[in-house]
Protein backbone atom coordinates (compact mmCIF):
# COMPACT_ATOMS: atom_id res chain seq x y z
CA UNK A 1 0.00 0.00 0.00
CA UNK A 2 1.71 3.25 -1.10
CA UNK A 3 1.43 6.16 1.30
CA UNK A 4 0.73 9.61 -0.16
CA UNK A 5 1.15 12.63 2.12
CA UNK A 6 -0.70 15.72 0.87
CA UNK A 7 0.82 18.83 2.46
CA UNK A 8 -1.63 21.69 2.09
CA UNK A 9 -4.71 19.49 1.91
CA UNK A 10 -6.92 22.44 2.82
CA UNK A 11 -7.01 23.22 -0.89
CA UNK A 12 -10.30 21.35 -1.03
CA UNK A 13 -11.14 20.99 -4.71
CA UNK A 14 -7.59 20.32 -5.84
CA UNK A 15 -6.94 17.81 -3.04
CA UNK A 16 -10.21 16.03 -3.86
CA UNK A 17 -9.25 15.84 -7.56
CA UNK A 18 -5.84 14.32 -6.84
CA UNK A 19 -7.28 11.76 -4.42
CA UNK A 20 -10.00 10.68 -6.87
CA UNK A 21 -7.41 10.39 -9.65
CA UNK A 22 -5.27 8.07 -7.54
CA UNK A 23 -8.16 5.96 -6.25
CA UNK A 24 -9.43 5.55 -9.84
CA UNK A 25 -6.06 4.24 -11.05
CA UNK A 26 -5.73 0.44 -11.44
CA UNK A 27 -3.06 -0.74 -9.04
CA UNK A 28 -3.38 2.25 -6.69
CA UNK A 29 -6.74 1.38 -5.08
CA UNK A 30 -5.09 0.60 -1.73
CA UNK A 31 -3.34 3.96 -1.32
CA UNK A 32 -3.08 5.50 2.15
CA UNK A 33 -3.69 9.27 2.17
CA UNK A 34 -2.30 11.43 4.98
CA UNK A 35 -3.94 14.86 4.73
CA UNK A 36 -2.04 17.68 6.41
CA UNK A 37 -2.84 21.38 6.90
CA UNK A 38 -2.31 23.74 9.86
CA UNK A 39 -6.05 23.52 10.62
CA UNK A 40 -8.56 20.69 10.23
CA UNK A 41 -11.41 23.06 9.28
CA UNK A 42 -11.15 22.21 5.59
CA UNK A 43 -9.23 18.94 5.68
CA UNK A 44 -12.03 17.40 7.73
CA UNK A 45 -14.34 17.95 4.73
CA UNK A 46 -11.85 16.25 2.41
CA UNK A 47 -11.35 13.34 4.84
CA UNK A 48 -15.10 12.78 5.20
CA UNK A 49 -15.55 12.89 1.42
CA UNK A 50 -12.66 10.46 0.93
CA UNK A 51 -14.18 8.02 3.40
CA UNK A 52 -17.51 8.17 1.56
CA UNK A 53 -15.79 7.44 -1.77
CA UNK A 54 -13.87 4.53 -0.26
CA UNK A 55 -17.03 3.04 1.25
CA UNK A 56 -19.12 3.57 -1.89
CA UNK A 57 -16.57 1.87 -4.15
CA UNK A 58 -15.40 -0.82 -1.73
CA UNK A 59 -11.77 0.33 -1.91
CA UNK A 60 -8.99 -0.86 0.42
CA UNK A 61 -7.68 2.74 0.61
CA UNK A 62 -7.25 4.69 3.84
CA UNK A 63 -7.51 8.42 4.56
CA UNK A 64 -6.70 10.31 7.73
CA UNK A 65 -5.79 13.86 8.69
CA UNK A 66 -3.30 15.65 10.90
CA UNK A 67 -2.00 19.14 11.61
CA UNK A 68 1.53 17.76 12.14
CA UNK A 69 3.58 17.80 8.94
CA UNK A 70 6.16 15.38 10.31
CA UNK A 71 3.46 12.85 11.21
CA UNK A 72 2.07 13.04 7.68
CA UNK A 73 5.52 12.63 6.10
CA UNK A 74 6.73 9.72 8.22
CA UNK A 75 7.11 6.68 5.95
CA UNK A 76 5.51 8.36 2.92
CA UNK A 77 6.29 7.06 -0.56
CA UNK A 78 5.00 10.19 -2.29
CA UNK A 79 4.54 13.74 -1.05
CA UNK A 80 2.19 16.14 -2.83
CA UNK A 81 2.69 19.83 -1.94
CA UNK A 82 -0.30 22.15 -2.52
CA UNK A 83 0.12 24.72 0.28
CA UNK A 84 -0.32 28.49 0.04
CA UNK A 85 1.50 30.34 2.81
CA UNK A 86 -0.47 33.32 4.07
CA UNK A 87 -3.57 32.33 2.14
CA UNK A 88 -5.89 34.98 0.79
CA UNK A 89 -4.80 37.53 3.39
CA UNK A 90 -1.22 37.62 2.11
CA UNK A 91 -2.21 37.25 -1.53
CA UNK A 92 -4.43 40.33 -1.31
CA UNK A 93 -1.37 42.37 -0.33
CA UNK A 94 0.58 40.88 -3.27
CA UNK A 95 -1.95 42.57 -5.54
CA UNK A 96 -3.14 45.73 -3.79
CA UNK A 97 0.24 47.21 -2.82
CA UNK A 98 1.83 46.95 -6.31
CA UNK A 99 -1.43 48.25 -7.82
CA UNK A 100 -1.16 51.31 -5.58
CA UNK A 101 2.18 52.01 -7.27
CA UNK A 102 0.81 51.36 -10.77
CA UNK A 103 1.89 47.73 -11.34
CA UNK A 104 -1.27 46.14 -12.75
CA UNK A 105 -1.39 42.36 -12.22
CA UNK A 106 -4.07 39.99 -13.52
CA UNK A 107 -3.02 36.95 -11.46
CA UNK A 108 0.25 37.77 -9.70
CA UNK A 109 1.37 34.33 -8.51
CA UNK A 110 4.31 33.53 -10.80
CA UNK A 111 6.38 36.61 -11.55
CA UNK A 112 6.13 40.31 -10.79
CA UNK A 113 5.92 41.64 -7.22
CA UNK A 114 3.17 39.13 -6.41
CA UNK A 115 5.22 36.18 -7.60
CA UNK A 116 8.36 37.38 -5.82
CA UNK A 117 6.63 37.75 -2.46
CA UNK A 118 4.74 34.47 -2.84
CA UNK A 119 8.15 32.86 -3.36
CA UNK A 120 9.58 34.60 -0.28
CA UNK A 121 6.73 33.10 1.78
CA UNK A 122 6.76 29.63 0.21
CA UNK A 123 10.42 28.71 -0.26
CA UNK A 124 11.41 28.53 3.44
CA UNK A 125 8.45 26.21 4.12
CA UNK A 126 9.30 24.06 1.07
CA UNK A 127 12.89 23.71 2.28
CA UNK A 128 11.75 22.80 5.82
CA UNK A 129 9.51 20.14 4.29
CA UNK A 130 12.43 18.84 2.23
CA UNK A 131 14.59 18.53 5.35
CA UNK A 132 11.79 16.61 7.10
CA UNK A 133 11.51 14.33 4.07
CA UNK A 134 15.22 13.56 4.16
CA UNK A 135 14.79 12.40 7.73
CA UNK A 136 11.33 10.79 7.74
CA UNK A 137 10.79 9.44 4.22
CA UNK A 138 14.15 9.35 2.44
CA UNK A 139 13.71 8.51 -1.22
CA UNK A 140 10.08 9.64 -1.39
CA UNK A 141 9.22 11.61 -4.53
CA UNK A 142 7.92 15.14 -4.03
CA UNK A 143 5.24 16.23 -6.50
CA UNK A 144 5.16 20.02 -6.22
CA UNK A 145 2.08 22.01 -7.20
CA UNK A 146 3.03 25.12 -5.19
CA UNK A 147 3.44 28.39 -7.10
CA UNK A 148 5.54 30.19 -8.10
CA UNK A 149 6.51 26.83 -9.57
CA UNK A 150 9.89 27.75 -11.07
CA UNK A 151 11.14 29.59 -7.97
CA UNK A 152 10.00 26.93 -5.48
CA UNK A 153 11.50 24.16 -7.62
CA UNK A 154 14.73 26.14 -8.08
CA UNK A 155 15.10 26.18 -4.28
CA UNK A 156 14.21 22.47 -4.04
CA UNK A 157 16.95 21.81 -6.57
CA UNK A 158 19.50 22.80 -3.92
CA UNK A 159 18.44 19.79 -1.80
CA UNK A 160 18.87 16.05 -2.31
CA UNK A 161 15.12 15.38 -2.32
CA UNK A 162 13.84 13.90 -5.60
CA UNK A 163 11.11 16.19 -6.93
CA UNK A 164 9.19 17.29 -9.98
CA UNK A 165 7.03 20.38 -10.38
CA UNK A 166 3.66 19.83 -12.04
CA UNK A 167 1.42 22.25 -13.92
CA UNK A 168 -1.42 21.82 -16.42
CA UNK A 169 -0.42 24.54 -18.89
CA UNK A 170 0.71 22.08 -21.56
CA UNK A 171 -2.46 19.95 -21.42
CA UNK A 172 -4.85 22.88 -21.53
CA UNK A 173 -2.90 24.64 -24.28
CA UNK A 174 -3.00 21.48 -26.38
CA UNK A 175 -6.79 21.60 -26.13
CA UNK A 176 -6.68 25.13 -27.56
CA UNK A 177 -4.24 24.21 -30.34
CA UNK A 178 -6.32 21.16 -31.25
CA UNK A 179 -9.41 23.32 -31.64
CA UNK A 180 -7.61 25.96 -33.69
CA UNK A 181 -6.06 23.53 -36.19
CA UNK A 182 -8.98 21.07 -36.28
CA UNK A 183 -6.92 18.01 -35.35
CA UNK A 184 -7.76 15.71 -32.39
CA UNK A 185 -5.45 16.39 -29.48
CA UNK A 186 -4.34 12.75 -29.24
CA UNK A 187 -3.14 12.84 -32.85
CA UNK A 188 -0.85 15.85 -32.46
CA UNK A 189 2.86 15.16 -31.95
CA UNK A 190 4.55 17.97 -30.09
CA UNK A 191 7.74 19.02 -28.34
CA UNK A 192 7.38 21.65 -25.63
CA UNK A 193 10.16 23.10 -23.47
CA UNK A 194 11.20 26.28 -21.67
CA UNK A 195 10.30 27.41 -18.16
CA UNK A 196 7.07 27.00 -16.22
CA UNK A 197 4.29 29.23 -17.58
CA UNK A 198 6.55 30.13 -20.51
CA UNK A 199 7.35 26.86 -22.27
CA UNK A 200 7.42 26.92 -26.05
CA UNK A 201 5.85 24.50 -28.50
CA UNK A 202 8.93 23.83 -30.59
CA UNK A 203 7.21 21.26 -32.81
CA UNK A 204 3.55 20.72 -33.69
CA UNK A 205 2.89 17.94 -36.21
CA UNK A 206 0.08 15.72 -37.44
CA UNK A 207 1.15 12.59 -39.31
CA UNK A 208 4.40 14.31 -40.25
CA UNK A 209 2.71 17.56 -41.37
CA UNK A 210 3.85 20.78 -39.70
CA UNK A 211 0.82 22.42 -38.04
CA UNK A 212 2.50 25.76 -37.38
CA UNK A 213 1.60 27.38 -40.74
CA UNK A 214 -2.10 26.71 -40.07
CA UNK A 215 -1.89 27.89 -36.44
CA UNK A 216 -0.16 31.11 -37.52
CA UNK A 217 -2.77 31.63 -40.22
CA UNK A 218 -5.52 31.27 -37.63
CA UNK A 219 -3.98 33.98 -35.44
CA UNK A 220 -4.08 36.43 -38.34
CA UNK A 221 -7.88 36.09 -38.26
CA UNK A 222 -9.76 38.31 -35.76
CA UNK A 223 -12.20 35.57 -34.73
CA UNK A 224 -9.29 33.46 -33.50
CA UNK A 225 -7.00 36.22 -32.27
CA UNK A 226 -9.67 37.70 -30.01
CA UNK A 227 -9.60 34.63 -27.74
CA UNK A 228 -5.87 34.86 -26.94
CA UNK A 229 -4.62 38.33 -27.80
CA UNK A 230 -1.38 38.23 -25.84
CA UNK A 231 -0.36 34.69 -26.78
CA UNK A 232 -1.34 35.35 -30.36
CA UNK A 233 0.68 38.56 -30.56
CA UNK A 234 3.69 36.82 -28.98
CA UNK A 235 3.40 34.07 -31.62
CA UNK A 236 3.17 36.62 -34.42
CA UNK A 237 6.32 38.49 -33.35
CA UNK A 238 8.49 35.71 -31.88
CA UNK A 239 7.40 32.74 -34.00
CA UNK A 240 6.39 30.19 -31.35
CA UNK A 241 3.28 29.50 -29.28
CA UNK A 242 3.64 29.07 -25.54
CA UNK A 243 1.87 27.46 -22.65
CA UNK A 244 0.24 30.18 -20.60
CA UNK A 245 -2.96 32.13 -21.04
CA UNK A 246 -3.25 35.80 -21.94
CA UNK A 247 -3.89 36.73 -18.29
CA UNK A 248 -0.67 35.06 -17.15
CA UNK A 249 1.60 35.90 -20.07
CA UNK A 250 0.62 39.57 -20.05
CA UNK A 251 2.46 39.81 -16.69
CA UNK A 252 5.71 38.14 -17.79
CA UNK A 253 6.61 40.44 -20.68
CA UNK A 254 6.78 44.26 -20.73
CA UNK A 255 4.54 44.86 -23.73
CA UNK A 256 0.98 44.23 -22.60
CA UNK A 257 0.13 45.82 -19.21
CA UNK A 258 2.51 48.77 -18.84
CA UNK A 259 -0.04 51.53 -19.58
CA UNK A 260 -3.70 52.08 -20.36
CA UNK A 261 -3.13 51.89 -24.11
CA UNK A 262 -1.58 48.43 -23.81
CA UNK A 263 -4.24 47.20 -21.37
CA UNK A 264 -7.08 48.40 -23.60
CA UNK A 265 -5.51 46.78 -26.66
CA UNK A 266 -4.46 43.39 -25.28
CA UNK A 267 -6.09 42.82 -21.87
CA UNK A 268 -9.70 43.88 -22.39
CA UNK A 269 -11.22 40.40 -22.11
CA UNK A 270 -12.93 39.57 -18.79
CA UNK A 271 -11.47 37.47 -15.96
CA UNK A 272 -8.34 35.51 -16.88
CA UNK A 273 -8.39 37.02 -20.36
CA UNK A 274 -6.37 39.84 -18.79
CA UNK A 275 -8.68 41.75 -16.44
CA UNK A 276 -7.07 43.69 -13.61
CA UNK A 277 -7.03 41.68 -10.37
CA UNK A 278 -8.99 38.81 -11.92
CA UNK A 279 -7.58 36.01 -9.76
CA UNK A 280 -7.86 37.95 -6.50
CA UNK A 281 -11.49 38.80 -7.25
CA UNK A 282 -12.23 35.15 -8.01
CA UNK A 283 -10.55 34.00 -4.78
CA UNK A 284 -12.49 36.57 -2.77
CA UNK A 285 -15.76 35.47 -4.38
CA UNK A 286 -15.09 31.79 -3.63
CA UNK A 287 -14.07 32.58 -0.05
CA UNK A 288 -17.18 34.65 0.64
CA UNK A 289 -19.51 32.13 -0.96
CA UNK A 290 -18.07 28.88 0.38
CA UNK A 291 -15.98 29.74 3.45
CA UNK A 292 -18.49 28.26 5.91
CA UNK A 293 -20.00 25.66 3.59
CA UNK A 294 -19.01 22.02 3.15
CA UNK A 295 -18.74 22.13 -0.63
CA UNK A 296 -18.07 18.37 -0.79
CA UNK A 297 -21.18 17.38 1.16
CA UNK A 298 -23.26 16.65 -1.94
CA UNK A 299 -20.46 15.66 -4.31
CA UNK A 300 -21.05 12.31 -6.09
CA UNK A 301 -18.99 9.45 -4.69
CA UNK A 302 -18.67 7.38 -7.88
CA UNK A 303 -15.10 7.31 -9.19
CA UNK A 304 -14.93 9.63 -12.22
CA UNK A 305 -12.61 9.49 -15.19
CA UNK A 306 -9.16 10.73 -14.23
CA UNK A 307 -8.49 14.47 -14.60
CA UNK A 308 -5.79 16.11 -16.72
CA UNK A 309 -3.46 16.41 -13.71
CA UNK A 310 -0.25 14.40 -14.09
CA UNK A 311 0.14 13.27 -10.46
CA UNK A 312 -1.71 9.94 -10.57
CA UNK A 313 -0.07 8.93 -13.87
CA UNK A 314 3.41 9.49 -12.42
CA UNK A 315 2.66 7.44 -9.30
CA UNK A 316 1.08 4.75 -11.51
CA UNK A 317 4.23 4.51 -13.66
CA UNK A 318 6.52 4.22 -10.65
CA UNK A 319 4.32 1.68 -8.86
CA UNK A 320 3.17 -0.49 -11.79
CA UNK A 321 5.76 0.08 -14.51
CA UNK A 322 3.19 1.44 -16.96
CA UNK A 323 5.26 4.22 -18.62
CA UNK A 324 4.11 7.80 -18.91
CA UNK A 325 5.57 10.88 -20.60
CA UNK A 326 4.72 14.38 -19.43
CA UNK A 327 6.11 17.91 -19.15
CA UNK A 328 7.63 18.52 -15.74
CA UNK A 329 9.71 21.07 -13.88
CA UNK A 330 13.15 19.98 -12.69
CA UNK A 331 16.62 21.40 -12.17
CA UNK A 332 17.82 22.11 -15.69
CA UNK A 333 21.35 20.64 -15.65
CA UNK A 334 21.62 20.67 -19.45
CA UNK A 335 18.09 19.65 -20.39
CA UNK A 336 17.83 23.00 -22.20
CA UNK A 337 21.33 23.88 -23.31
CA UNK A 338 20.98 27.66 -23.59
CA UNK A 339 19.35 28.19 -20.18
CA UNK A 340 21.36 28.23 -16.91
CA UNK A 341 22.22 24.82 -15.47
CA UNK A 342 20.94 25.67 -11.99
CA UNK A 343 17.57 27.13 -13.01
CA UNK A 344 14.28 25.27 -13.02
CA UNK A 345 13.40 24.24 -16.57
CA UNK A 346 10.26 22.61 -17.94
CA UNK A 347 10.50 19.88 -20.54
CA UNK A 348 9.54 16.33 -21.52
CA UNK A 349 10.06 13.67 -18.84
CA UNK A 350 9.61 9.92 -19.21
CA UNK A 351 8.71 7.98 -16.06
CA UNK A 352 8.63 4.23 -15.45
CA UNK A 353 9.38 1.85 -12.59
CA UNK A 354 13.04 2.90 -12.69
CA UNK A 355 12.28 6.58 -12.07
CA UNK A 356 12.07 9.91 -13.88
CA UNK A 357 14.18 10.43 -17.02
CA UNK A 358 14.33 13.89 -18.56
CA UNK A 359 14.76 14.53 -22.28
CA UNK A 360 17.80 16.52 -23.40
CA UNK A 361 16.13 19.11 -25.61
CA UNK A 362 19.16 21.09 -26.75
CA UNK A 363 18.95 24.81 -27.54
CA UNK A 364 15.72 26.78 -27.61
CA UNK A 365 15.37 29.26 -30.48
CA UNK A 366 17.47 32.26 -29.45
CA UNK A 367 14.51 34.62 -29.05
CA UNK A 368 12.60 32.11 -26.88
CA UNK A 369 15.60 31.56 -24.63
CA UNK A 370 16.08 35.32 -24.34
CA UNK A 371 12.48 35.83 -23.20
CA UNK A 372 12.84 32.98 -20.70
CA UNK A 373 16.02 34.59 -19.34
CA UNK A 374 14.19 37.82 -18.52
CA UNK A 375 12.08 35.75 -16.11
CA UNK A 376 14.95 33.54 -14.92
CA UNK A 377 16.86 36.65 -13.79
CA UNK A 378 13.98 37.55 -11.47
CA UNK A 379 13.63 33.95 -10.27
CA UNK A 380 17.33 33.71 -9.34
CA UNK A 381 17.25 36.86 -7.21
CA UNK A 382 13.95 35.96 -5.53
CA UNK A 383 15.30 32.52 -4.59
CA UNK A 384 18.46 34.16 -3.27
CA UNK A 385 16.40 36.55 -1.16
CA UNK A 386 14.18 33.77 0.19
CA UNK A 387 17.09 31.53 1.13
CA UNK A 388 19.48 34.14 2.55
CA UNK A 389 17.20 36.80 4.02
CA UNK A 390 18.95 39.43 1.88
CA UNK A 391 16.58 42.40 1.61
CA UNK A 392 18.55 43.97 -1.25
CA UNK A 393 17.92 40.84 -3.33
CA UNK A 394 14.17 41.50 -2.91
CA UNK A 395 14.63 44.92 -4.49
CA UNK A 396 16.82 43.54 -7.25
CA UNK A 397 14.28 40.81 -8.09
CA UNK A 398 11.44 43.34 -8.35
CA UNK A 399 13.63 45.79 -10.31
CA UNK A 400 14.45 43.17 -12.95
CA UNK A 401 10.83 42.11 -13.40
CA UNK A 402 9.94 43.12 -16.99
CA UNK A 403 6.51 44.60 -16.20
CA UNK A 404 7.58 46.42 -13.03
CA UNK A 405 10.64 47.88 -14.78
CA UNK A 406 8.43 49.14 -17.61
CA UNK A 407 6.17 51.01 -15.16
CA UNK A 408 8.21 52.25 -12.18
CA UNK A 409 11.43 54.09 -11.40
CA UNK A 410 14.06 52.40 -9.26
CA UNK A 411 13.08 54.47 -6.21
CA UNK A 412 9.41 53.56 -6.69
CA UNK A 413 10.34 49.88 -6.97
CA UNK A 414 12.37 50.06 -3.75
CA UNK A 415 9.54 51.84 -1.92
CA UNK A 416 6.99 49.28 -3.18
CA UNK A 417 9.17 46.37 -2.08
CA UNK A 418 9.62 47.98 1.35
CA UNK A 419 5.85 48.38 1.74
CA UNK A 420 5.29 44.75 0.74
CA UNK A 421 7.91 43.52 3.22
CA UNK A 422 6.36 45.48 6.08
CA UNK A 423 2.85 44.31 5.20
CA UNK A 424 3.81 40.64 4.91
CA UNK A 425 6.20 40.29 7.87
CA UNK A 426 3.99 37.71 9.65
CA UNK A 427 4.83 35.20 6.88
CA UNK A 428 8.47 36.23 6.30
CA UNK A 429 10.45 35.14 9.38
CA UNK A 430 13.77 35.09 7.46
CA UNK A 431 13.65 38.89 7.35
CA UNK A 432 12.99 39.41 11.06
CA UNK A 433 14.76 42.54 12.27
CA UNK A 434 15.64 43.55 8.71
CA UNK A 435 14.28 46.31 6.53
CA UNK A 436 14.85 47.46 2.98
CA UNK A 437 17.33 50.30 2.90
CA UNK A 438 15.62 53.60 2.03
CA UNK A 439 17.16 55.47 -0.89
CA UNK A 440 15.58 58.93 -1.05
CA UNK A 441 15.64 60.91 -4.27
CA UNK A 442 18.47 63.40 -4.68
CA UNK A 443 17.28 66.97 -5.16
CA UNK A 444 19.47 68.93 -7.58
CA UNK A 445 19.10 72.75 -7.38
CA UNK A 446 18.90 74.60 -10.68
CA UNK A 447 21.99 76.62 -9.76
CA UNK A 448 24.05 73.63 -8.62
CA UNK A 449 27.79 74.08 -9.02
CA UNK A 450 28.97 70.98 -10.82
CA UNK A 451 31.88 68.96 -9.47
CA UNK A 452 34.96 68.82 -11.67
CA UNK A 453 35.11 65.61 -13.67
CA UNK A 454 37.48 64.48 -16.44
CA UNK A 455 36.27 65.46 -19.89
CA UNK A 456 34.69 62.64 -21.86
CA UNK A 457 36.74 62.39 -25.11
CA UNK A 458 33.63 61.86 -27.19
CA UNK A 459 32.02 65.01 -25.74
CA UNK A 460 35.24 66.96 -26.30
CA UNK A 461 35.29 65.93 -29.98
CA UNK A 462 31.61 66.87 -30.31
CA UNK A 463 32.27 70.27 -28.74
CA UNK A 464 35.24 70.88 -31.06
CA UNK A 465 33.12 70.06 -34.13
CA UNK A 466 30.59 72.58 -32.86
CA UNK A 467 33.28 75.24 -32.59
CA UNK A 468 34.54 74.49 -36.10
CA UNK A 469 31.02 74.65 -37.49
CA UNK A 470 30.67 78.18 -36.15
Amino acid sequence: MPKVAIIGAGSIVFCKTLMLDIMATPGLEATEFALMAPSTRRTAQVEAFGRRVIAKNGLPAKVWLTTDRREALRGADYVIATFQIGGLQAYEKDYTIPMRYGVDQCIGDTLGPGGVFRALRSIPVALEMARDMQELCPGALLLNYVNPMAMVCWALGTTSVPFVGLCHGVQTTMDLISGYVGVPKAEIDYLCAGINHMAWFLKLEHQGRDLYPLLKERFEQPEYSVNEKVRGETLRHFGYFMTESTGHLSEYLPYFRKNRKALDLYCDEPAFGGATGAYLKWCQYVSQKYDHVDILADEPTELPKRSIEYGSYIIEALETGRPFTFNGNVRNDGMIANLPADCCAEGPIHVDRLGLHKTMVGDLPAQCAALNLTNINVQRLAVQAAMTGDTEAIVHACALDPLTAAVLTLKEIRDMAADLLEAERPWLPQFEGKAIRPTPAITIPKDVRRAHVPVDPALAILARFGELAQ
